[in-house]
C-alpha cells in the first residue's frame, strides 16, 4: 500500500481510540454550577479554583478527599508551626463576585484557624493575614488580619460545625465573610488582583473542608450577585447622552439598515429605510442576487452557488483562490450529503436539503430566516443539467476549469434553475399561488424546494480509503442489504446512487489536483491541507454522519462558508464586508475581555448577550 499523503486518511472505525468516559456526576454538577455563577469567565484562559494545591502549601498541611479536606500534621507549639495552603488557581477578575466556603470539621486543640486570601509567593509558614498581600479571618478570636500580625475586631469566633464563607467583590475590591449563611459585613477594602483562596491551621486535630462549588452554598450568593448585576446595568442605562440623542439614533438606524442589507433582507431593509427616512447604499437587484446565492449555499447546493457567483460576479472567485478552495471542499461535503446538484441529478428522486431532516439543528438567528425551499419549474423527473454529461457544454469562468461547476446556465427547465434578476418580496412568509410558467416570488424565510424526500445515508460496510489523492472506490460502491432495516431507508452516501458516487470520486480527484495546483502557485497552505483531509476523511467511515469528523455534514457548518462568500461579494462591490453592527458588538465584547484581563470585575455583569433580545 502506498504511503499516505496530504489527502490520505488514517484507518477506519477500527483505528479509532476508545472514547473517553464521561466525567463523574459530581464533576458535571460542579462545572454546571461554576458556569452559572461565573458565566463571563473563560476557564480555558483563566481557570477557576476547584481544589487546594498539593504543591503550594507548607509541609505541615495534609490534603485528602480530592484535595478539598485540609488537616494539620505539625507540632503546634507556637506561631512558628503555622501552616497554610493556597488554591490551585487565583480568582479571575471576570467573576465579578467570587465566593467559597469552608466547613470546620474539627477545631482541634486550640482552633487557631485562618480563612482568607493571599497572593502568589506569600509565605505558607504563616496564617493568612499576617504578611503583606495576605488577608484572613481567624477563628480563635474573631479578628480580621490585613497584611499585619495585629488583628482588628471583626466578627464572632468559629468552631467545629460552623461554615465560614469568603466573598471577594472584584467590582469594588472588597471582601466580606459569612458565618452559617449570614453576612458579617465588609472585612477588607482596596484588595489587589490575582488573590488565591487560602486557609491556615496551627494546632493538632484541626480539620476543614472546602466548598468551591462542589455543593450548594449555605449563603445565598446568587441573590447578592443579582443586586450587583442590577447596579451595573443601571449604571449603563443611566449613561448620559444629552444633546447627541438625534446623532446616536441616526447612527443606530444606519447600523440596523446595513445589517439587514448585508444579510439580504431586501424587503425588510426597504421598509425600514422608508420608516426611518434613510437611504440604502446597495441596489435592490444586487441585494437579491446575494440573497439567492446565500440561500443556495445554506441549502447545500454549493455547486449552483459557485456558478451563480461566476455568472454574476465574474473574476471574483478567480481572484480569491482560498475562497474558491473553501467552496469546493464544502461542495465535496455536500456531495457526500447528497444535496449538491453534482450528485442530485443522478437520482430519480430529488433530494431535500439536509437541513430538512427532523433531527437537524436549526440555523443560528442570523441565518434563521434562510430555511429555504428553491422553486422547481421543471418536470417531475429532474434533468441532468447539473451532471457530468453537461461538462462539455459548459462555458468556464475560472482559471481552474477542472473544478468548474457543471451546471448548465442556459437550462431554464432544470429543477435547480434560478432567475437571478427577478424581483421578489423577500420578507413574505406566505407562499404565492403560481402556475408552472409563472415566476415565483420568494421570501427571506421561505423558498419552495423539491417536494420529494431523499434517502440520505451511507453504505454500512464501505471501508473506503483515499491514498495520495486516489480512491478505492470499488469499496464505496458496494451495496449492503443492511442499509434497509425494518423497511425504513437509512441515509446513504450520495443518496445511495452509484453514478452519483462515481461523480463524487471524480470530483475528489479534481479537488486534490486543485490543491496541488494552488500549492505550486501560492506555496503550501496548512489550512487547505486540513480542509481537504477533513472532507476526504468522511469516506473513511461506514457512517459519515456519526463519526469523529461527521460534524462537517451538519447544515450549520454551511453558515461560515456562506458568510465568507457573502463578505467577498460585498468587498468586490466596494461595500463593507462586515456590517457595522457586528463590528460594534465585537468591539464591545473585546472591551469586556480586556477589562477582565486588567482586573475590572464589573465586566462580568455587563455582558453583551444581556442586551440582545
Amino acid at each position: 500500500m502506498a504511503d499516505a499523503g496530504a489527502g490520505s486518511l488514517p484507518g477506519g472505525d477500527s483505528a479509532l481510540p476508545p472514547p473517553l468516559p464521561p466525567p463523574p456526576p459530581e464533576e458535571q454538577e460542579l462545572s454546571q454550577r461554576l458556569r452559572r455563577l461565573y458565566p463571563a469567565v473563560n476557564q480555558a484562559e483563566t481557570p477557576l479554583p476547584r481544589a487546594w494545591s498539593p504543591k503550594d502549601k507548607y509541609n505541615y498541611i495534609g490534603l485528602s478527599q480530592g484535595n478539598l479536606r485540609v488537616h494539620y500534621k505539625g507540632h503546634g507549639k507556637n506561631h512558628k508551626d503555622a501552616a497554610s495552603v493556597r488554591a490551585t488557581h487565583p480568582i479571575p477578575a471576570a467573576c465579578g463576585i467570587y465566593y467559597f466556603e469552608v466547613k470546620i470539621v474539627s477545631k482541634g486543640r486550640d482552633g487557631y484557624m485562618g480563612i482568607g486570601l493571599s497572593a502568589q509567593g506569600v509565605n505558607m509558614n504563616r496564617l493568612p493575614g499576617w504578611d503583606k498581600h495576605s488577608y484572613g479571618y481567624h477563628g480563635d478570636d474573631g479578628h480580621s488580619f490585613c497584611s499585619s500580625g495585629t488583628g482588628q475586631p471583626y466578627g464572632p469566633t468559629f468552631t467545629t460545625g460552623d461554615v465560614i464563607g469568603c466573598c471577594v467583590n472584584l467590582i469594588n475590591n472588597t471582601c466580606f465573610y459569612t458565618k452559617n449563611g449570614h453576612s458579617l459585613g465588609i472585612a477588607f477594602t482596596d484588595l489587589p488582583a490575582n488573590l488565591y483562596p487560602t486557609v491556615g491551621l496551627q494546632t493538632p486535630g484541626e480539620i476543614v473542608d472546602a466548598n468551591f462549588g462542589q455543593q450548594p452554598f449555605v449563603f445565598d450568593i446568587e441573590d447578592y450577585m443579582r443586586e450587583w448585576r442590577a447596579k451595573i446595568q443601571g449604571t449603563i442605562k443611566r449613561f448620559p447622552i444629552g444633546d447627541r440623542l438625534g446623532e446616536w439614533q441616526a447612527m443606530l438606524q444606519n447600523m440596523v439598515s446595513s445589517y439587514l442589507v448585508h444579510h439580504g433582507y431586501c424587503a425588510t431593509a426597504t421598509a425600514f429605510a422608508r420608516v426611518t427616512e434613510s437611504t440604502i447604499q446597495e441596489e435592490q437587484i444586487s441585494i437579491k442576487n446575494r440573497q439567492r446565492i446565500q440561500k443556495l449555499v445554506l441549502a447545500g447546493r454549493v455547486g449552483e452557488a459557485i456558478e451563480a457567483t461566476q455568472q454574476l460576479y465574474p473574476g471574483l472567485l478567480e481572484h480569491n483562490p482560498n475562497l474558491l478552495f473553501m467552496l469546493k471542499c464544502r461542495q465535496f461535503v455536500e456531495m457526500v450529503n447528497g444535496t449538491d446538484s453534482e450528485v442530485r441529478c443522478f437520482s430519480a428522486r430529488s433530494p431535500k436539503s439536509q437541513d430538512s431532516y427532523p433531527d437537524s439543528p436549526n440555523l443560528s438567528p442570523r441565518h434563521g430566516s434562510n430555511n429555504l425551499h428553491i422553486h422547481s419549474t421543471g418536470a417531475d423527473s429532474p434533468s441532468c443539467s447539473n451532471g457530468v454529461a453537461s461538462l462539455k457544454n459548459k462555458q468556464s469562468h475560472s482559471k481552474y476549469p477542472a473544478l468548474s461547476s457543471s451546471s448548465s446556465s442556459s437550462s431554464s427547465s432544470s429543477p435547480s434553475s434560478v432567475n437571478y434578476s427577478e424581483s421578489n418580496s423577500t420578507d413574505s412568509t406566505k407562499s404565492q399561488q403560481h402556475s408552472s410558467t409563472s415566476n415565483q416570488e420568494t421570501s427571506d424565510s421561505e423558498m419552495e424546494m423539491e417536494a420529494e424526500h431523499y434517502p440520505n445515508g451511507v453504505l454500512e460496510n464501505s471501508a473506503t480509503r483515499i491514498m495520495n489523492g486516489t480512491y478505492k472506490h470499488e469499496e464505496i460502491l458496494q451495496t449492503d442489504d443492511s442499509s434497509m432495516e425494518d423497511g425504513c431507508p437509512q441515509r446513504q452516501l450520495c443518496g445511495g446512487n452509484h453514478a452519483a458516487t462515481e461523480r463524487m470520486i471524480q470530483f475528489g480527484r479534481e479537488l486534490q489536483n486543485l490543491s496541488e495546483q494552488l500549492g505550486r502557485e501560492y506555496g503550501k497552505n496548512t489550512t487547505h491541507k486540513k480542509m481537504l483531509q477533513d472532507a476526504f476523511s468522511l469516506l473513511a467511515y461506514s457512517d459519515p454522519w456519526n463519526c469523529p469528523v461527521g460534524q462537517q455534514l451538519d447544515p450549520i457548518q454551511r453558515e461560515p462558508v456562506c458568510a465568507a462568500l457573502n463578505s467577498a461579494i460585498l468587498e468586490s462591490q466596494n461595500l463593507p464586508k462586515q456590517p457595522p453592527l457586528l463590528l460594534a458588538l465585537g468591539q464591545a465584547s473585546e472591551c469586556l475581555r480586556l477589562m477582565a484581563r486588567v482586573g475590572l470585575g464589573s465586566c462580568s455583569f455587563a455582558r453583551v448577550d444581556d442586551y440582545l433580545h
